[in-house]
């Protein structure tokens, strides 16, 4: 007579799920401050905008008229605002350009580790941490009419240069300055970006013989690409909302020439008591960025492809 095992019975833990509902709750309550932040900074200012532009409100009137589009219209008219909207896409196009050159430039010299990259890199940043009031100011006091420069040149048997008295003269600083006060913001972007370009490429276009500009052409830089479309749109859209430097630096002038379109929506809404029709410009204003920085990002985002096919 032979005797046989059963085998041992096996028995799987039963494993309780939390219910749903429960999850639900908790990532409802831990999204609810940044959702309540969002609409309250966002969502609400820009709500009301839309609806001041549809008024003639003055910012003081209890009751404001309801205009429907006629701020819309009188914007197409409006002689200042077409010289502000021309001031507002040079110095955007410039500013970018001026930005994003030097920002790579500096960061591919301070890329290395040591104590004078580190010394440098903190310079570089420095005047970002400036408000751009203090740099208007601080630039005014250097560039004037009666400014330290003017002083020495005078000094000397010159002329006066005429850096914030002339049109063109004082766009040119304007541009000049919004760069020099901004620049230091894509050298900490560019230098995350070089650091996450992998070495190995690096190395291996080195031993194949290739240059430091062919292996900055046809290795860093199509690395860069991301990096590249974070700075062109940070600083395209930071340039185009510009105004408080040119309130401290020029003061829209000479003669209106150097106001940008951010400028002229506070001359309008604060100086004028015109809130709805500054309301119609900073939405215009905002409708013109959105549309800039998608097609910016598009057209990057094709030729980051482009690169990598």
């Amino acid at each position: 007579m032979t005797l046989t095992r059963e085998a041992p019975l096996v028995t799987t833990p039963v494993v309780r799920r939390k219910p749903r509902t429960r999850d639900g709750w908790v990532t409802a309550i831990m999204v609810a401050p940044a959702t309540v932040l969002y609409i309250v900074m966002l969502i609400v200012p820009v709500g009301l905008a839309l609806y001041l532009s549809l008024t003639d409100w003055d910012g003081f009137s209890a009751n404001p008229a309801f205009v429907g589009a006629a701020n819309y219209v009188n914007l197409l008219d409006d002689p200042e605002l077409r010289r502000a909207a021309l001031v507002t896409l040079l110095v955007a196009a410039a500013g970018t350009a001026g930005l994003n050159l030097l920002g790579l430039g500096f960061a591919l010299l301070v890329n290395g580790v040591s104590r004078a990259n580190t010394f440098f890199r903190i310079v570089l940043f420095y005047p970002h941490v400036l408000s751009a009031l203090v740099v208007g100011f601080l630039w005014s006091a250097i560039l004037g009419t009666t400014g330290a420069v003017n002083n020495l040149v005078t000094t000397w048997g010159g002329e006066v240069l005429p850096f914030l008295s002339d049109p063109t003269w004082a766009t040119i600083t304007m541009i000049a300055v919004l760069v020099w006060a901004g620049f230091g913001v894509n050298v900490v972007l560019y230098l995350a970006g070089l650091q996450a370009v992998p070495h190995s490429l690096i190395e291996a276009a080195r031993i194949d013989g290739a240059t430091r500009l062919q292996v900055f052409r046809n290795v860093t830089l199509p690395a860069l690409g991301p990096s590249v479309t974070v700075n062109i749109v940070l600083s395209l859209v930071t340039l185009l909302k510009t105004y408080d430097l040119v309130v401290s630096l020029t003061a829209g002038g000479p003669a209106g020439q150097t106001q940008t379109v951010a400028y002229l929506i506070l001359w309008n809404s604060f100086h004028d008591a015109r809130l709805g029709f500054g309301s119609a410009q900073s939405v215009l204003l905002m409708l013109v960025t959105a549309a800039l920085a998608f097609v910016v990002t598009r057209l990057r985002r094709r030729g980051e492809l482009a690169v990598h096919q």
